[in-house]
């Protein structure tokens, strides 16, 4: 999952497959499951599950508690309403509900359907909460009846206690008018009724599907059909605005993995929000093995979202490689109620934002010298964080509160590790292999269907590279020692360095030149501190109230669109802001100079290293 939070200082009608299993028990060994999209019950979508014959007396029915990726306690079960279970006859059966995310429901033997609401996530979000109350947008789910369906599966299909492994059939009557795309193959020619299987309930809940007013568009990549579709709330986007970035970034991204990827189809869905509206509001990603779900702000200038969705979608399509080729069996058999976590995020989340990084450097993307500044970024991100603290204690204590919120740390240092594991593969090896090049020969070890030993994959990485490789990873994965990156980069003949970056008007870094009145709303440019030579500029001073810039008008309600335009902005633009000062408004007037930040950064300075070096970063 790739997280990315914009915060500033931030009658019913059930539908069911056909009348005879409507009243009578599922003979099949299967689970079906049947969603209704035509009639919206109070903003909730209405969902039947058919079981299979059940042996035991009672049994009981999951929805999750916590789903791969996201590495928080979400409880889907708490946006369940008035779940029963009937018999064969059309009886109610006894159901209690045990917690927020299971129900028991006794007489099982009987059990022939269960039908529940799903009411949508996007609705309830404050937007500041994300893992504390808030679903992560992309792990959510959206129900705007006759205008788009976010069905992150996972959130409308639950599961019976020990039937986890068996198939699942979903059939989802939808209007006709909306076009739907998934990267399961659609077994119905209809245009309102969608059915798909799956070979387990991991399976069903790792394919999410977006239905969406505007059709879908697709390309190949060599053998591998991507699909697109797109949900844009004012219409400015349609899927087909997108394809040629992603086939650019996607064929490279092919070249880049070689025989690694066997992928036959990928789905891309991507969730425009209106910010101004009760809408999403946690914007980044959520991977799955064979599609990413995408959400972000429709008011993102477009090159940004241009590039956002290059950065963000290349991250989720190498989960290709690892967790979908390379897992541990914490990961394969997810338990999505009392899950035991994984030791390796670093691998499975830090290792594929490092090659989100590395292919675009790899593929001439980018060049070296904005993938230094991205690493540097990282570094100084990553120092937010406890650098002495073990990644593999981390991960697998991530769900306690201690262990929480470093979490996102996994795409700084994570990444980072994988950086320097690559630098120490290529010296090792004179530049003749890498971590791609580990990480191909791991998934020939393994692959989708044969799950590792958590505390085993240390050992079959060093029997598959060099035996110093188990110092690299005693020390510094496991281990508390912090990596020393500069020693790292002067192995490739790369040297530290200060550099100027273009900032945003209104934020230092990550320090706000602006804050907030609670009561009023207001934005007020901070009193008492230096403020940028824009701001002085267009004599702008410590406690003024914006009013308006641009005759927009802002507050708290629309700060982030505030924020998010002033990215947009170029150098010499004209600019206008009315603000109060003293109980007077005053108009000021001016042109646009963009700060400059001064950060830390690396470039190449030893050439005798070069060979080396092109051969981590072209090679």
């Amino acid at each position: 999952m790739k997280k990315t939070f914009f915060a500033l200082v931030l009658s019913s009608t059930f539908f069911l497959i056909g009348n005879t299993e409507a009243t009578a028990q599922n003979k099949k060994n299967e689970v079906k499951v049947s969603l209704d999209l035509v009639n919206i019950n109070n903003d909730r979508v209405s969902v039947t599950v058919i079981p299979p014959v059940i042996k035991t007396n009672e049994t009981v029915f999951f929805l999750p508690k916590i789903i791969p990726g996201t590495y928080s306690e979400d409880d889907y079960g708490r946006y369940i309403d008035n779940l029963k279970a009937y018999d064969a006859k059309g009886n109610e059966l006894a159901v209690a509900k045990m917690d927020e995310n299971s129900w028991l429901i006794k007489e099982s033997k009987k059990l022939a359907k269960v039908t529940y609401l799903v009411n949508d996530t996007y609705d309830s979000e404050s937007g500041t909460q994300f893992g504390q109350g808030d679903i992560f947008s992309p792990a959510g789910t959206n129900i705007a009846e006759n205008d788009n369906f976010v069905i992150n599966t996972h959130a409308f299909i639950g599961y019976f206690k020990d039937l986890k492994e068996l198939p699942y059939h979903l059939t989802i009557s939808k209007p006709a008018h909306l076009y739907g795309a998934s990267a399961m193959n659609d077994l119905d020619s209809s245009n309102t009724v969608d059915v798909f299987t799956a070979s387990r309930y991991a399976e069903i809940v790792d394919n999410p599907i977006l239905y969406s007013k505007t059709p879908s568009a697709s390309f190949m990549v060599e053998d591998m059909e991507v699909i697109i579709i797109v949900h844009s709330p004012s219409g400015q986007y349609k899927a087909e605005d997108f394809k040629p970035m992603m086939e650019t970034m996607m064929a490279a991204q092919k070249k880049f993995l070689g025989k690694i990827n066997a992928n036959k189809k990928y789905a891309i869905l991507l969730y425009l929000s209106d910010y101004e509206k009760q809408d999403a509001k946690g914007f980044g990603a959520l991977e799955h093995n064979t599609s990413t779900v995408v959400v972000f702000p429709e008011a993102m200038p477009a090159d940004q979202l241009a590039q956002s969705m290059v950065d963000v979608v290349s991250h989720e399509f190498f989960h290709i490689v690892t967790p979908l080729s390379i897992h541990s069996k914490e990961i394969h058999f997810f338990d999505f109620n009392s899950p035991k976590m994984s030791q390796h995020l670093w691998m499975y989340e830090g290792i594929t934002e490092y090659f989100a990084n590395l292919f675009q450097v790899n593929q001439g993307l980018i060049d070296e010298d904005e993938f230094f500044e991205r690493m540097a970024g990282k570094i100084t991100n990553s120092k937010r964080y406890d650098d002495n603290m073990p990644f593999t204690k981390m991960s697998a204590e991530v769900l306690k509160k201690e262990y929480k919120d470093a979490y996102l740390n996994v795409y700084e240092k994570g990444a980072l590790i994988g950086m320097c594991l690559d630098i120490e593969l290529r010296k090792l090896s004179n530049g003749k292999s890498g971590i791609l090049d580990l990480m191909g020969k791991l998934s020939k070890e393994y692959g989708s269907s044969k799950p590792f030993e958590d505390s085993e994959l240390f050992a079959k990485i060093v029997s598959l590279t060099h035996p110093e490789i188990k110092t690299f990873l005693d020390t510094y994965v496991s281990g508390s020692t912090p990596l020393n990156y500069e020693d790292y980069f002067a192995i490739m003949g790369v040297s530290k360095t200060k550099k100027q970056i273009p900032g945003n008007v209104f934020l230092k870094g990550q320090s706000p030149y602006i804050t907030v009145n609670p009561t009023t709303k207001e934005i007020i440019i901070l009193p008492g501190i230096e403020l940028n030579g824009f701001m002085k500029s267009m004599q702008l001073q410590g406690g003024d109230i914006i009013v308006s810039i641009n005759d927009t008008k802002y507050n708290l309600d629309n700060i982030y669109d505030m924020i998010v335009g002033s990215m947009s902005w170029q150098e010499n633009d004209p600019v206008t802001f009315v603000v109060k000062r003293e109980n007077q408004e005053l108009t000021l007037k001016g042109k646009v100079t963009i700060p400059m930040d001064e950060v830390d950064g690396y470039q190449s300075t030893d050439d005798t290293k070069k060979a080396l070096r092109d051969a981590w970063l072209k090679g």
